[in-house]
């Protein structure tokens, strides 16, 4: 029996619930042939799994790489890692946020950088909607099945994405979005990226520090755009700790030469 669609049909029958998975995989859950043919029967989507020589690579260096990713658009845009950065943030964000986001996403698109981000609202869609603006290459994480568009807002950009990007998660078809699968979501942002910048975000419960946590765990670089020193920024806060300082996309393109900031 196919060894890669067993994975698939667990995780389509599982929900993509990568711990179920794990231990149904560990336990040697079987599946006969026709539950594994209904299975695949429900799958809505393309999908690649840890076996296939697709495989983004840079999935491997984290501690949890997803079995599956569903996806839907151009699977090639994983292939190159070296030219991705992951731009997140706020889901407020300020005129200045705003700005410096559209700004430096731009020149990055000029310079042919993949744009990675979740497709949430603020930041993260502000920076799909640039590099689709741009005509550049963006990819969009989900924390929701691949079908399921949250916030459904954003459903313009998705299907933008999906006709000139690139849309995966590792939950199948139309979950609705949980919590904690935000999170999970998360580290996948943080490991198909080189780097991770963050244009704006503030308060301590921040979904933003959670994918920074993974991408200092995956040994990504980290960049944040500065704020104001009375604003209670998590950027500023970011810096203090070691991230490095960017003012514009060339700042961002230098970091990811291995080039040294002045004031780092």
């Amino acid at each position: 029996m196919d060894r890669r669609k067993i994975i698939c049909g667990l995780c389509i029958k599982l929900n993509g619930d990568f711990r179920k998975v794990l231990e149904a995989l560990e336990s040697k859950e079987l599946l006969d042939y026709d539950e594994l043919y209904a299975l695949e029967a429900k799958c809505e989507s393309k999908y690649i799994t840890v076996l296939d020589p697709i495989y983004p690579r840079a999935l491997f260096n984290i501690a949890t790489p997803p079995f599956v990713l569903f996806y839907k658009g151009d699977i090639s845009l994983l292939n190159d890692y070296e030219k991705s950065v992951a731009v997140i943030g706020t889901r407020k964000p300020s005129e200045y946020g705003e700005t410096h986001t559209r700004k430096i996403v731009s020149t990055l698109v000029e310079n042919d950088i993949t744009i990675v981000s979740g497709l949430a609202t603020g930041i993260d869609g502000i920076a799909h909607a640039q590099a689709l603006k741009e005509y550049g290459k963006t990819i969009a994480v989900l924390g929701s099945g691949v079908n399921y568009v949250y916030p459904s807002d954003n459903k313009r950009i998705y299907d933008l994405i999906v006709e000139r990007g690139l849309v995966i998660s590792e939950y199948p078809n139309s979950i609705e979005p949980q919590p904690e699968f935000f999170i999970a979501r998360n580290r996948i942002i943080a490991g198909v990226s080189k780097g991770v910048l963050v244009t704006e975000a503030f308060g301590p419960r921040s979904g933003t520090l959670t994918t920074v946590r993974f991408a200092l765990d995956f040994n990504r670089d980290v960049m944040c755009v500065p704020k104001r020193v009375e604003e209670n920024s998590i950027c500023n806060l970011l810096i203090k700790q070691g991230a490095f300082l960017v003012e514009n996309g060339l700042d961002v393109l230098k970091v990811m030469s291995g080039e040294k900031l002045l004031y780092k």
